[in-house]
C-alpha cells in the first residue's frame, strides 16, 4: 500500500489519463505528488531524466505520458509515435529502477493485442499474432514498455506493473480535428455542425466497428486500486466489458450534442480494428469493476468540451 504521505511522480499530469490520477490520488488524500510539465522536463531526453529520478527520488511512479492519437495521427506519423513513446517510457522505467522506485505502474493501450484476438481479448493473448497495421508503431512501443517493466521484475526483482486500457473518454481529453480519438473528435464534429448549421455529418468508415469505451476517472480509479492491491509480470485490462459500433455511439454523441442532420458514412476511409472488447475478468476477481455508463459519461465529456475552449483548440 502507498503511504498518504509517499512522494508520488505521475508522468504526463496534464493529459487526459495523467491529470485524472492526480485527481484521484487527491481524493484519497495522497498529497505529496510530484509533477512535471514538458517545458520543465522533456521525458524524451535521457540525461533530463535521469537528473530529475537522482534528484526527487519518488517512491511511486505512474507512467501515464504518452504521444498519442486516431488513425489518422498515427498512419501520418508512424516513426514519430514509435520514437517519442519508445524514448519516454524507457528513460522513465529506467530511471525508476536505477533510483530505487519502490513500485511503478506502466499504463499501454488495447491495441498491444493481435489484431484478430479472441474476443474478448484477455491478457494472455499478448504477442500471439498480428498488430492492426494503423496503430502498429504505437503498440510496438507500448509492448517494449510492458515487457521492459516485466523482465526488470524478472532480473531485479522490481515491483513494476502494468494496465492496459480500453478507449478512454473525459476532461481534459484532445479535441484536435484530425489527431483524436474517434469520441472526443465525434462531440466536435457533432457540436460544430449544430452550430453551424450543416445539413449532414461525414464520418469515417462504415460504422460497423465495435467499440468499448472507459470514463477516464473510472480508469484513474482502477490505478490506484493496482497500486495498491497488484503485484505481477502480467498486464491487468482496464475496461467495462461492454461494446457498441461506431454507428451506435455516433448516434450517442449526436443526441447528447443536440445535433438533428443527417449521419452519412464513408466507406473509402478505414475503420481500424473491426473489434477490440477487452475481457475485464482479471480486474473483477481482483475487486474493481467501472462505475460510470457511457451516456452519463459521454455528457460529462461534453459538459467538459463546452467549458474548456481553448482545449478544443489545440
Amino acid at each position: 500500500m502507498m503511504e498518504k504521505d509517499a512522494k508520488i511522480y505521475v508522468a504526463g499530469h496534464r493529459g487526459m489519463v495523467g491529470s485524472a490520477i492526480v485527481r484521484e490520488l487527491n481524493r484519497q488524500g495522497y498529497h505529496n505528488i510530484v509533477t512535471r510539465a514538458h517545458k520543465e522536463l522533456d521525458l524524451t531526453r535521457q540525461d533530463a531524466v535521469e537528473a530529475f529520478f537522482a534528484e526527487e527520488k519518488p517512491e511511486y511512479v505512474f507512467l501515464a505520458a504518452a504521444k498519442v492519437g486516431g488513425i489518422a495521427a498515427n498512419e501520418s506519423a508512424l516513426a514519430d509515435f514509435m520514437y517519442d513513446n519508445m524514448m519516454l517510457e524507457m528513460n522513465v522505467v529506467h530511471s525508476a529502477w536505477r533510483n530505487g522506485c519502490k513500485k511503478l505502474e506502466f499504463l499501454g493501450s488495447s491495441c498491444i493485442y493481435p489484431r484478430m484476438a479472441p474476443q474478448p481479448m484477455p491478457e494472455s493473448c499478448l504477442l500471439t499474432g498480428e498488430l492492426e497495421k494503423t496503430n502498429e508503431a504505437y503498440a510496438l512501443a507500448k509492448i517494449s514498455g510492458l515487457k521492459y517493466c516485466e523482465f526488470l521484475n524478472r532480473q531485479y526483482g522490481t515491483d513494476f506493473i502494468s494496465v492496459m486500457p480500453t478507449n478512454l473518454y473525459g476532461p481534459n481529453d484532445n479535441y484536435h480535428p484530425t489527431h483524436s480519438h474517434v469520441l472526443p473528435a465525434l462531440i466536435r464534429r457533432f457540436h460544430e455542425a449544430k452550430v453551424e448549421g450543416k445539413a449532414y455529418v461525414t464520418c469515417w468508415g462504415d460504422g460497423s466497428p465495435l467499440r468499448e469505451f472507459l470514463y477516464v476517472d473510472d480508469l484513474a480509479d482502477l490505478c490506484v486500486f493496482l497500486m495498491n492491491n497488484y503485484s505481477g509480470d502480467e498486464t491487468v485490462n482496464a475496461g467495462t466489458g461492454k461494446e457498441l459500433s461506431i454507428r451506435e455511439l455516433t448516434e450517442l454523441v449526436a443526441e447528447i450534442v443536440g445535433y438533428k442532420g443527417e449521419i452519412r458514412w464513408d466507406p473509402s476511409k478505414p475503420n481500424g480494428t473491426p473489434r477490440k472488447l477487452l475481457d475485464v475478468s482479471k480486474a473483477a476477481a481482483l475487486g474493481w469493476t467501472y462505475k460510470t455508463e457511457l451516456e452519463d459519461g459521454v455528457r460529462l465529456a461534453y459538459e467538459d468540451f463546452l467549458h474548456n475552449p481553448m482545449r478544443a483548440e489545440r
